[in-house]
């Protein structure tokens, strides 16, 4: 069985998310999306409720499993049986920081392949920060999220928004 993990912070998850698990669906027998504990980052939404929006807006692929972690991926990788991480790629200047990450893996366990897949062109501008930027100064984010993110950032920011209207 041919196993990818596809991890990241999701704070939102996004389209473009979604674009990359649909078409690593396509290519693996089971993708894993695994949201990654940060502590570092100062996250909008808790790691409980990430994995939740993630479950639902991925409920149409029966080989998409929803999980968290924390430490190194390519650990967390081996033991849940992947043979490979996928990254998805939007412009230029976001290869470098992969790659490097990508040869770091590599040097930490050689037998976890890294797949960069390039998101599709209409996904290309689209980032998380720029998703929260844009819900947190009241844009019209719902064509940028799936429903169930969309609701979450509504019921998130919408208190903040009735107290600019007043």
């Amino acid at each position: 069985m041919r196993i990818v993990v596809y991890p990241g912070s999701f704070d939102p998850p996004t389209n473009g998310h979604l674009d990359i698990i649909e078409r690593a669906a396509a290519l693996f027998d089971r993708v894993i999306v695994a949201v990654a504990v940060n502590l570092r980052k100062e996250a909008l939404f808790s790691v409980e409720e990430r994995v939740a929006m993630l479950k639902e807006a991925t409920l149409e692929w029966d080989n998409v499993e929803v999980d968290s972690y924390r430490g190194l991926t390519v650990k967390y990788a081996l033991q849940r049986g992947a043979s490979a991480i996928v990254r998805g790629l939007r412009v230029l200047s976001d290869f470098e920081n992969e790659y490097m990450m990508a040869l770091m893996n590599r040097k930490l366990d050689s037998g976890i392949e890294t797949i960069f897949m390039m998101t599709s062109k209409e996904y290309a501008f689209l980032s998380s920060s720029a998703v929260r930027e844009l819900a947190e100064l009241g844009g019209d984010f719902s064509d940028l999220v799936p429903p169930c993110v969309s609701r979450k950032l509504v019921e998130k920011f919408s208190a903040r928004w009735r107290g600019r209207e007043e």
